[in-house]
């Protein structure tokens, strides 16, 4: 698989990245309107924080699902059986965040959410009709509104040589959202899986913008935009001695919001929440 990367201010970049969406599941973006020096600095801020004592005050909460998520209780990915290596905090405008960091936190969602409405009027835009006829509402009218949107700082610590045998820093996964946009991390390890079952790096080029298909996407669209398996892999050498910071948008639509003849939104988040078993 080749992977399509599309200048954002092209042309035709609309139908290009949406093209490469439904043949592959994600897309590449260059040139996208998200700072970059933003996208670094949060990093380098959130990764302080990640390092300090206060990331204990802001404890998940099982109800609301806002906080920090400490590797103990990070995720096991559906069909794994050991947790990822890795600890993060979900950002919500609502939701409970360190004051020195809010002001990024609620830029950076504020601009990603911005390209991600734009990119799902993409993608509405060039669905061919007999699909789009499965939606039971615009795609980008899902997310009008919507308080399920999720900013999520990821942190994958160095890795110790103590990790239970065949444990990965994220094992592979598919969202569980309409559509991801995810910023190239400050280190490499993204793998996407092709059609073939063979697992292709993803470039993190700083400036690249990540974007993939989610489950709800694929629900909403009756397969036509897949939801891609992937997965971040260990680093070995001096890459293993090193912090990966990441920084993915998951945008999500309203819990009423229809998604299937089995789902709405609603329903669809809870189910994939306990089978992560971060809710009960």
């Amino acid at each position: 698989m080749n992977v399509k990367v599309v200048d954002y201010r092209a042309p035709d970049a609309a139908e290009r990245f949406t093209r490469s969406l439904h043949e592959t599941g994600f897309g590449v973006l260059t040139n996208h309107p998200i700072p970059q020096d933003l996208v670094e600095k949060i990093y380098a801020d959130w990764l302080r924080f990640f390092n300090s004592e206060e990331k204990f005050d802001y404890a998940f909460s099982m109800e609301k699902q806002d906080g920090w998520f400490s590797p103990e209780v990070s995720e096991t990915a559906k069909g794994a059986s050991l947790k990822d290596i890795k600890e993060y905090f979900h950002v919500y405008p609502w939701g409970r965040v360190p004051p020195a960091l809010k002001a990024d936190a609620d830029r950076y969602y504020q601009v990603a959410n911005q390209l991600a409405r734009e990119l799902l009027s993409w993608v509405q835009q060039y669905t061919p009709a007999a699909i789009a006829a499965n939606y039971r509402e615009p795609l980008s009218h899902m997310i009008e509104d919507s308080q399920q949107t999720l900013l999520r700082v990821l942190r994958y610590p160095p890795l110790t040589g103590k990790e239970p045998a065949g444990s990965l820093r994220a094992a592979a996964h598919g969202d569980i959202n309409l559509l991801t946009i995810l910023p190239a991390a400050n280190e490499p390890g993204l793998q996407v899986q092709d059609k073939n079952g063979d697992w292709i790096d993803v470039p993190c080029d700083f400036g690249t913008l990540v974007v993939n298909i989610g489950d709800m996407l694929q629900e909403a669209s009756a397969g036509f935009y897949p939801s891609t398996q992937h997965r971040v892999v260990n680093p070995s050498g001096e890459g293993a001695k090193k912090s990966r910071v990441s920084l993915p948008l998951f945008l999500h639509p309203r819990p009423e919001v229809v998604l299937s003849d089995r789902h709405s939104a609603g329903s669809y988040l809870d189910e994939r929440l306990r089978e992560l078993g971060v809710k009960m």
